[in-house]
């Protein structure tokens, strides 16, 4: 830890004995926070390293739900259920089942350790891992014999004498190994198959499990075990090689320090308790995902089902990339850029793996699923190479991209070649969109799908858009050109009297009758993709100077946005989710909810009023973004919404990725301090910054005025100092230079 990062987060706290210990980063966050949605999914209080493969979390279908079924072992994705389950039971062993219902109490989590007491079963539980092995201890308070169960959903158990070894199969021919080790040996072992306890020590299928049994008189046992998607042997390698000598509170220990390591890159000081709580829970949801799945320089990708060497460069995957591009890869760019680097060589090794040579779009473990809409990896590989980073293989990139975008098909949630819809793309610079009551003939869109057509053209010109500036980047001109005209498509659905975005049907005609707000039916997908047409309204991040223009100058422009704020819903809160489940975290028409908002308050600041952009930003922080069981207004998507929280209290934003440079917001703490890992930091400093505080008054940049909501890439990551004097009034003639 730097000198600077000590000053900065150093936070007395007073404890029972009387001592005052050092608040560290890790203590502010509260893997908790958001665990009870609004509408759609919570948040998962997921203990982990930073970015590692193996993940856990208590499995229960929500927050508010009172038993735990079963002890984790593994989450192999992003929101998914555990892979085997392990469930300790004292008691009648005709009661034992694949997985139990536990009921439990005193539960104390953080990002590296686990702890629960289960009292129908006077059980403590004690949890602590490393990257891919981990440790569980059991005290167990009853004088009776007890049991171990443990149970692969759809695999294989066996015994082998010292260990239980075996595997689970996940989607797309996949398999989780485990190798788990009881530090105490069972005096017997059974296979539970149908309710009854077989005199055998393997077993295949659904539900197989394993049953250790121990004596009267247990009182502790401890065990240890290792994941891996290669195979059992080096599911045991990585239990040797990480947990083997360590204790669950040495596990606890090492992985306190790793997460400190990774959050101090982001110093703090000001704020309140609970903005610091709310800052560091949100950088801490910024390592969850990807995850490194490489072992012992080897690694299994489900894209071609085939295990690799890494050659030293670890392979990563599990990233939603129509989530993420938006400010969790420009993020890692800033703090974590070596990482980064190795991210997008991952993606460039998926495309060379899959049938097609095409960037992926949602690359998860199980390989790319191909979901939403659009393929903008394009634009997180053009954001780090226009940022220095260039270890990764631009051309390749490029090549993956540009197949992905015009030899994929483009309709949602689909990985078909291209076909109708895309020549008609090429001809006519816009998906056309179905009328009322016209049924889907193209097999390209999928079966549980719309076309998306406005939210298709948007993101393709878009995509288009970061094609063209990389060509540019290769030298090959006449590509750039070509792309270059391409991304102005979104052109064609703007329609001049409503200044929306508008489907048109294959004639070129706008469909009519159209409402803003509720045309589209179930996620507005017939047109647009989970939010409605006042969303992708502003859905042009790489032109908004023109899309300003579209739509009259500065002060129409304002006026329009000022409108999707004040807009009301238009029914009933029960009417508007029942079809707009994904638009929650709503200001007028507006959703805090969705990541194509994010770059929405920051707009005011492109049409010479970025006091309204100060404004809105802290009110949207304060109202949506909380402390508590509630405190994220919607699917969080794995760092994807987090990195917005994370930007927008630094003070600034990647509004258009690909794009070296930031706008800027309303700082919300005093001194931050960005460790850059190149030996330089960033600083940023807000005299006076608090809640009343909110509003810029004047700006230095190294020491020179700054005068304009704007700072490149290239004064943040040289180091240096940018100082706002912060006020509670409006200083409206700040940063209204162009």
């Amino acid at each position: 830890m730097n000198i600077i990062g000590i000053l900065l987060v150093t936070c007395f706290v007073q404890v029972e004995s009387g001592i005052s210990m050092e608040k560290q980063p890790i203590d502010y966050v509260n893997p908790y926070m958001g665990n009870i949605s609004h509408l759609l999914v919570p948040t998962y209080p997921t203990i982990h390293l930073p970015n590692s493969m193996l993940r856990v979390y208590p499995q229960r279908r929500d927050f508010t739900k009172i038993r735990l079924n079963g002890l984790p072992l593994v989450v192999t994705s992003h929101r998914g259920r555990s892979a085997f389950s392990l469930t300790p039971f004292q008691g009648n062993e005709n009661d034992l089942k694949p997985v139990s219902a536990l009921s439990y109490d005193q539960e104390k989590l953080t990002p590296y350790s686990y702890s629960v007491y289960l009292d129908d079963q006077n059980i403590q539980v004690d949890y602590g891992l490393s990257h891919q092995s981990a440790a569980y201890d059991f005290k167990f308070e009853r004088d009776e014999p007890l049991y171990l169960v443990l149970n692969s959903k759809n695999g294989k158990m066996s015994w082998d004498g010292d260990a239980i070894i075996g595997y689970q199969l996940i989607k797309n021919n996949t398999k989780v190994y485990l190798y788990l080790v009881p530090e105490e040996k069972p005096n017997q072992v059974e296979v539970l198959k149908d309710g009854s306890l077989i005199d055998e020590i393997s077993t295949e299928g659904k539900d197989a499990c394993i049953v250790l049994k121990y004596p009267k008189g247990t009182k502790n046992l401890n065990m240890k075990y290792g994941i891996s998607f290669i195979d059992e042997a080096q599911a045991r390698a990585n239990m040797e090689r990480e947990v083997s000598g360590k204790t669950v509170g040495d596990l606890q220990s090492i992985g306190r320090k790793i997460w400190n390591e990774a959050l101090e890159k982001i110093t703090i000081e000001g704020g309140t308790d609970d903005e610091r709580t709310v800052f560091y829970t949100s950088l801490y949801r910024c390592f969850e995902r990807p995850v490194c799945i490489s072992e012992d320089g080897r690694y299994y990708s489900a894209f071609d089902g085939t295990v690799h060497e890494d050659y030293g460069r670890p392979f990563y995957t599990d990233d939603w990339i129509w989530d993420s591009y938006r400010a969790h890869h420009p993020l890692r760019i800033l703090i974590d850029s070596e990482k980064e680097e190795d991210i997008l060589h991952s993606f460039i090794l998926m495309a060379e793996q899959m049938d097609n040579f095409w960037m992926p779009t949602f690359p998860e473990i199980t390989g790319d699923s191909r979901r939403m809409n659009s393929n903008h990896g394009v634009a997180s590989v053009l954001d780090a190479y226009r940022k220095g980073l260039k270890n990764f293989d631009l051309e390749k990139a490029y090549m993956a991209s540009k197949l992905a975008i015009t030899e994929k098909t483009l309709a949602p949630w689909s990985g078909k070649p291209a076909g109708k819809l895309e020549r008609f793309y090429k001809k006519h610079g816009y998906l056309p969109a179905l009328r009322k009551g016209e049924k889907e003939t193209i097999p390209e869109v999928h079966s549980h799908e719309r076309r998306q057509p406005v939210a298709v053209t948007l993101g393709t010109s878009y995509d288009q858009w970061c094609l063209s500036q990389i060509a540019g980047e290769l030298g090959k001109s006449k590509e750039s050109e070509y792309f270059g005209k391409a991304s102005f498509n979104y052109r064609n659905l703007f329609n001049k009297e409503t200044k929306f975005f508008h489907p048109r049907d294959k004639k070129g005609k706008f469909i009519e009758p159209f409402d803003y707000v509720f045309s589209g039916g179930a996620g507005a997908r017939d047109y647009y993709s989970e939010n409605n047409g006042w969303i992708y309204r502003w859905d042009v991040q790489h032109n908004i100077p023109d899309l300003i223009n579209l739509m009259g100058g500065n002060d129409s422009f304002v006026r329009n946005l000022d409108s999707m704020f004040t807009e009301p819903l238009g029914c009933s809160k029960r009417a508007f989710y029942a079809q707009l489940p994904d638009h929650t975290g709503n200001v007028g028409q507006f959703s805090m909810a969705n990541e194509p908002s994010l770059h929405i308050p920051y707009l005011y600041n492109y049409a010479g009023q970025p006091w309204k952009t100060q404004k809105r930003l802290r009110t949207l922080l304060a109202e949506w973004f909380r402390n508590d069981l509630m405190g994220v207004p919607g699917d969080e998507d794995g760092g994807g919404m987090s990195s917005f929280v994370v930007f927008s209290a630094m003070g600034f934003y990647p509004v258009t990725p690909g794009l070296p440079e930031y706008t800027i917001g309303s700082p919300l703490f005093k001194h931050v301090s960005v460790d850059l890992g190149n030996g330089k930091i960033f600083e940023i400093i807000a005299h006076n910054a608090s809640g009343e505080n909110k509003y810029i008054q004047s700006a230095t940049l190294n020491g020179d005025k700054l005068d304009k909501p704007q700072i490149t890439h290239d004064v943040i990551i040289n180091g240096g100092k940018i100082v706002f004097e912060m006020g509670p009034r409006a200083n409206k003639s700040w940063g209204i230079s162009k």
